[in-house]
């Protein structure tokens, strides 16, 4: 598996900790080096089952900058919010698990993360 995450955010360190206590293997990717492209994101969302809006951190202030509580949140719009998340990682929530088998989970609760372990 791997784990999208950044190193200053405490629910990410959280899940690193639960992913080391259960001796999982998994890599770590710091999403705002490496960023993810508009096509890798929408794999991952396909594998999360959302919509960029439900990732997408909006209480950031490139949120407010870019005016996103206003976007509209509907197919039409939706390579508009991936175009945004690429342009600007920090709005991804994490962290964000892809699994092996295919599925991926915003890890954002110890839940959640004992979720990806089970798969």
């Amino acid at each position: 598996m791997e784990i999208w995450i950044n190193p200053a955010c405490s629910k990410c360190r959280s899940a690193l900790s639960l992913l080391d206590a259960e001796g999982a293997e998994y890599t770590v990717r710091r999403y705002l080096e490496e960023v993810p492209g508009e096509d890798e994101i929408r794999e991952v969302l396909e594998r999360l089952g959302l919509e960029p809006w439900d990732i997408t951190r909006t209480q950031e202030a490139v949120a407010a900058e870019l005016g996103l509580k206003e976007w509209e949140r509907d197919a039409g719009t939706r390579d508009r919010w991936i175009a945004a998340l690429a342009a600007h990682p920090r709005l991804i929530q994490r962290p964000i698990i892809t699994a092996d088998d295919g599925t991926a989970v915003v890890a954002r609760t110890e839940d959640a993360v004992r979720d990806a372990l089970s798969r």
